[in-house]
């Protein structure tokens, strides 16, 4: 399992790596590089693959769906190591970035890795049907907006200190984390317009959120 992720991780990281190779203004991506790589295990882009694998969607367009990902989640880690959120110094073993580049610019890289999420996604190399591609875009958006990752951050913060009952809790975390989890179940299934298991693989997806969380 771990020379599948290590080699996943690589594949992963070089599409990025190249991608952001291709973008004429160099401003942000070096604190947007330092937030991104090496970028931890690749979880949520192992789970988009294996899905992947079950219904036979072609490796190229999970690659670019695990890109997309990365890029959400590296910016929500910037965002969520900020002084006005988590405050957190160190993130996977290296300064934070916001410790690194300072906190305005810690902000932009975050903002611009979002952006890079979408970027990807309706990028003319993803040769999926339009259609198709904006309901990914569409979903990817609300995982990862108020009703997904910002909106169970906002729950986060607002909880601190005080007593919150478990299913406030679990609504938090399902947003925080669950969201983005279910897209990486739900994707591969939209490209393949599987419509018959789409709630089975959403309800896997949350419930891996939820695990995630509590472990």
């Amino acid at each position: 399992m771990e020379k599948k992720l290590k080699k996943l991780s690589k594949r992963v990281n070089f599409y990025l790596k190249s991608h952001l190779s291709k973008l004429n203004s160099k401003e942000l991506i070096t604190p947007m590089k330092y937030g991104l790589f090496p970028g931890g295990k690749k979880i949520r882009s192992k789970i988009i693959f294996d899905v992947g694998k079950i219904f036979n969607v072609k490796k190229n367009n999970l690659l670019i769906l695990s890109a997309s990902v990365e890029a959400i989640h590296a910016y929500s880690l910037i965002h969520d190591d900020l002084p006005c959120m988590d405050d957190d110094k160190l993130r996977r073993g290296k300064a934070s970035t916001h410790i690194k580049f300072g906190e305005s610019t810690a902000i932009l890289a975050g903002n611009s890795l979002l952006t890079t999420a979408f970027e990807i996604l309706s990028d003319k190399n993803f040769k999926i049907e339009d259609k198709i591609k904006s309901r990914l875009i569409n979903f990817l958006s609300r995982c990862s907006g108020q009703t997904g990752i910002a909106g169970g951050q906002f729950l986060d913060l607002s909880y601190e200190k005080k007593k919150v009952s478990l299913q406030k809790i679990l609504s938090m975390e399902l947003k925080k984390t669950g969201k983005l989890f279910e897209f990486c179940c739900v994707a591969p299934l939209l490209i393949k317009k599987n419509k018959k298991y789409l709630n089975n693989f959403s309800k896997i997806g949350n419930d891996i959120g939820s695990l995630f969380q509590i472990i």
